[in-house]
């Protein structure tokens, strides 16, 4: 009787190259150019919060792409996806389709005055089309207001001595004296955000908010110190308002302190990107009977294992189920892979290369190692069987 294998391909995008459902198809079609029938490949494209989120989660959901009108950290006019599952219940919010450096690129960066309102107009229009569990990615943002501009999409307002709104963006942080939740919309207190977290940094400091990536940002040393006794103003003001001090939660520095005003306001659960993307597409019970699974990035290496793709997939996947990583490049030895949970890593170059060269045809190259690998394991299975 011809043995069955169940194999299921997890890959995270190539940057630059191809997506991660590309990876994914190309990984698959590899294993069934060898296995054939045999083989149940189950394609699971994934991310880890950042850029390509989106797309992996609305794939692994089976969600519709729907494009809201919205705008860009400077209040410019702009269209942003988000997804929205079968079931009207869940949606999904990538903050850098709205609030995102490149879309401001071709102007001057303005770190006091750019804010994360366009990203809570996505959160208004999902919440007022009734879903109750929003998952965030809040990576690759322009702004460093701490959230404020999110939250007053939503209804909240930010007042200063004389109770009349501060500026917005991290020009008006420091005005803020009290924070006003009466009119924060109806069903925001019914929502479930579940936020994709990329770093650990916390809020404010030397490895907060401003000091970190402000400079990315356009920030400048004075603007640098503006910022984070801007955000320490509005982390005190939210803890007398909330008793909740946003300042102890780790990764609240990322997206400009964006966590400080969610924590605060909002319902929200804190995650690694890859943890929220893998427990979103359920990817425990996928994994449960494989017999092999393949995952891969661009670069396999220190990163990786850092609340990476990788690392969360071979965190996953129960043991005695080779997990085998591919990659544009390998630079981790095999006992790092093994101590992580991966079984082996191969480079997809089929000899000497540059990324340049490799570019164009990467799927092919994902295709031909993964054809090799599943006739590697078929024999192999084959043999101690």
């Amino acid at each position: 009787m011809t043995k069955s294998y169940v194999v299921v391909t997890a890959p995270d995008s190539f940057k630059g190259t191809c997506t991660a459902a590309e990876a994914a198809a190309a990984m698959a079609a590899g294993v069934r150019d060898v296995l054939g029938s045999a083989a149940t490949v189950i394609e699971c494209p994934l991310a880890d919060g950042g850029e390509g989120t989106l797309d992996a989660l609305a794939a692994g959901l089976n969600a519709e792409i729907r494009e809201v009108d919205t705008v860009d950290a400077i209040g410019r006019p702009r269209t942003a996806r988000v997804a929205v599952s079968g079931d009207g219940t869940t949606g999904v919010i990538e903050a850098a389709e709205a609030n995102g450096l490149p879309h401001v690129s071709d102007v001057e960066l303005q770190p006091m005055r750019a804010d994360s309102f366009g990203v809570g107009i996505l959160a208004r229009k999902l919440m007022d089309e009734g879903v109750t569990d929003i998952l965030l990615c809040i990576g690759g943002s322009a702004s460093n207001d701490g959230g404020t501009g999110f939250v007053r999409a939503l209804g909240v307002k930010f007042l200063d001595a004389d109770c009349s709104e501060v500026a917005y963006g991290a020009q008006g942080l420091s005005d803020i004296r009290s924070v006003d939740l009466t009119g924060l919309h109806e069903h925001a207190t019914d929502v479930r955000f579940r936020v994709a977290l990329d770093v650990d940094n916390p809020l404010l400091g030397s490895r907060g908010a401003a000091a970190v990536f402000g400079p990315q940002k356009g920030a400048s040393p004075d603007h640098v110190q503006r910022i984070d006794s801007g955000l320490s103003n509005l982390a005190s003001v939210l803890a007398d308002a909330t008793g909740i001090d946003a300042t102890a939660l780790p990764g609240a520095g990322a997206a400009g302190g964006m966590p400080a005003s969610l924590s605060t306001v909002l319902t929200t659960e804190f995650l690694p990107g890859s943890q929220l993307v893998l427990g979103a597409v359920g990817f425990h019970e996928l994994v449960e009977n494989a017999d092999l699974v393949l995952t891969g990035e661009g670069s396999f290496d220190s990163q990786s294992l850092n609340g990476k793709v990788v690392a969360g997939v071979a965190s996953a996947v129960p043991s005695g189920c080779p997990v085998v990583v591919l990659a544009g490049r390998v630079l981790l030895d095999p006992k790092q892979g093994l101590d992580a949970g991966v079984t082996a890593a191969f480079s997809i170059a089929s000899g000497p290369s540059t990324l340049d060269e490799m570019s164009g045809h990467t799927t092919e190259l994902i295709r031909a190692s993964a054809s090799h690998i599943a006739s590697l394991y078929g024999t192999f299975s084959r043999t101690v069987r």
